[in-house]
């Protein structure tokens, strides 16, 4: 059993859909899968055309058992649930401010389902802050989305350096390249430089495509809505490279 979280601290860098898609290719295999929305725009809980509702709001996802069974929605494939989110978890970070062992609140909050499922994936928030600290004691691996940019390899400098500097396990961390465009020079460029400079930097990317964008159309995983495009490739070349660490 594996836990997975799609994380950055910085926005708009595919998160969600990297999230799905994976959920929906990894419980195509045949592992059975929860993806947990911990997102209060609730994208992922949108795209699987679940309600964005939380039995009790952020207080039952809190006291967890029960109250959070009790919020998880079959989606329209088998071997994958989803764990709702909704506005309410806007105050999840202030939430577990004020609990003992703050930090370790999601690990115990997830602890029930580890058994019954092969995968758990969690589509992140962007933050780093206690929230940020939750996912890295909760999770066995943390795969980060980087655009081949210079605020985006910035942003994932920060992240490893608050890693270290809290004695999180840098070694669980893994990165792959988002939202490429090929016709750009300095992406081509910086992917290089970045496979070079950092460890666990997979060979595999997502390029910037349309039929990714068009997933708030369609509401669905790319390799359902487009399965032949270079998009539902590039995300089965992923999960190909990810199952190979995780499972």
């Amino acid at each position: 059993m594996a836990t997975l979280a799609l994380y950055s601290n910085k926005g708009g860098v595919g998160k969600t859909a990297t999230a799905v898609n994976l959920s929906y290719l990894a419980a195509r295999t045949g592992v059975k899968t929860l993806i947990c929305d911990l997102d209060p725009q609730s994208s992922a809980t949108y795209y699987f055309r679940v309600k964005p509702k939380l039995k009790s709001g952020t207080k039952g996802f809190i006291k967890g058992g029960k109250h959070v069974y009790k919020s998880i929605k079959g989606t329209d494939y088998e071997n994958l649930d989803l764990l709702p989110a909704d506005f309410s978890l806007r105050n999840l970070d202030a939430t577990f401010a004020k609990l003992r062992r703050s930090k370790h609140q999601l690990k115990k909050i997830l602890k029930p389902f580890r058994d019954q499922y092969d995968l758990i994936i969690l589509d992140c928030p962007v933050t780093i802050s206690i929230l940020a600290e939750n996912i890295l004691n909760a999770v066995d691996y943390a795969l980060v989305p980087l655009i081949p940019t210079t605020l985006s390899v910035r942003t994932y400098k920060q992240l490893l350096k608050f890693c270290i500097k809290n004695n999180y396990e840098v070694g669980k961390i893994y990165s792959f390249f988002s939202m490429v465009d090929w016709h750009k020079k300095m992406h081509k460029e910086l992917m290089v430089t970045v496979a070079k400079t950092f460890d666990g930097v997979l060979q595999s990317f997502i390029p910037y495509l349309a039929q990714i964008e068009k997933m708030g159309i369609h509401r669905e995983p790319v390799a359902v809505s487009s399965p032949r495009s270079v998009a539902a490739k590039a995300y089965q070349n992923l999960w190909d490279k990810v199952q190979q660490i995780i499972l």
